[in-house]
């Protein structure tokens, strides 16, 4: 398929890099001014590498960065899972994927660094119940800004991928998982259980924050599309988004006219990207969207059922 630079094009990738850069740098800053002062651990990569950095020396009394920063670890484990991902279940991750992966990177390195001298910007670092609040808070708006411009900074996502592919567990309850372990492991760096707690009351807060920021993320939608630019359409639905169509044979009663009719199910969070692809092969196309409970086959839930009893 030919590729089109054209100007609204170049300015609607521009814009949403730039969102996806605020959005990062607010995820940065909760995880380096907020939530490392405090000693709270939050779930993600984010916690394994603060957790890194706090085990191997953490910061001195005079203020050096003794032990390993958290951008460091943070992009070398998330190569190491992009490696092994792209192994074991193919080429997944888009450029918007690497970008905001070592771009948050970047930012967890330059955020460490320039607070070197001033570790507590905020002076919550005695208060670790509002630490844990604005922290949870924070750099759950900043991913959840990421997030919809279609952006992700990988981590235990791959992980729970890995594991769906192979071994039908729910990618939510994977990450839940990593979550609970990665919290948990927080009491024996800190020596304190109450870590522990703070860290679930960071996880609960960054995930509600970001459903919150997208309006329900995990919902999922089925659009209805009625173009004449209905292959194109799908062509573009496939390739950019990565969501199958079925195409339906219909007829407009008014015009007494044959209309195919474009079907596609997906996350309420891609709901974005498909309208964006709606509006630029075909800005006439007649559009609905409705809300669906109870999704299952290939990209969506495991159908489990009991057996019948003969």
């Amino acid at each position: 398929m030919e590729l089109k630079f054209d100007s609204k094009t170049i300015k609607t990738e521009i814009k949403q890099y730039v969102f996806i850069m605020i959005g990062l740098i607010m995820y940065s800053f909760a995880w380096t001014a907020i939530l490392a002062p405090a000693e709270v651990v939050g779930g993600g990569i984010p916690g394994i590498s603060m957790l890194i950095f706090q085990a191997t020396g953490g910061a001195s009394p005079t203020g050096e960065l003794v032990g390993i920063p958290m951008g460091y670890s943070y992009f070398a484990i998330n190569v190491i899972l992009v490696i092994i991902g792209f192994l074991l279940i193919g080429p997944r991750f888009g450029s918007k994927t690497i970008f905001a992966m070592t771009f948050n990177s970047m930012m967890l390195t330059f955020f460490q660094f320039i607070l070197i001298d001033t570790p507590d910007l905020l002076g919550l670092g005695s208060d670790k119940l509002l630490s844990a609040i604005l922290g949870g808070s924070i750099s759950g708006f900043g991913i959840g800004m990421c997030f919809a411009q279609g952006g992700s900074t990988g981590g235990t996502d791959i992980i729970a991928m890995i594991l769906n592919k192979f071994r039908n567990i729910g990618i939510g309850k994977t990450i839940i998982a990593c979550d609970i372990i990665i919290v948990g492991c927080s009491y024996f760096v800190y020596k304190d259980i109450t870590s522990i707690i703070y860290g679930f009351v960071t996880v609960s807060l960054a995930g509600y924050t970001i459903d919150l920021f997208l309006q329900g993320n995990k919902q999922t939608c089925q659009l209805l599309i009625i173009s004449k630019k209905y292959a194109e359409i799908a062509d573009k639905i496939v390739s950019d988004a990565g969501r199958g169509c079925t195409v339906l044979n219909g007829e407009g009663w008014y015009s007494k006219q044959p209309q195919k009719v474009l079907m596609v199910t997906c996350r309420k969070n891609e709901t974005a990207l498909i309208y964006r692809i709606v509006m630029e092969v075909d800005s006439t196309s007649f559009l609905t969207n409705a809300s669906v409970s109870g999704v299952y086959g290939n990209g969506f839930e495991l159908l489990k059922t009991k057996k019948l009893k003969n």
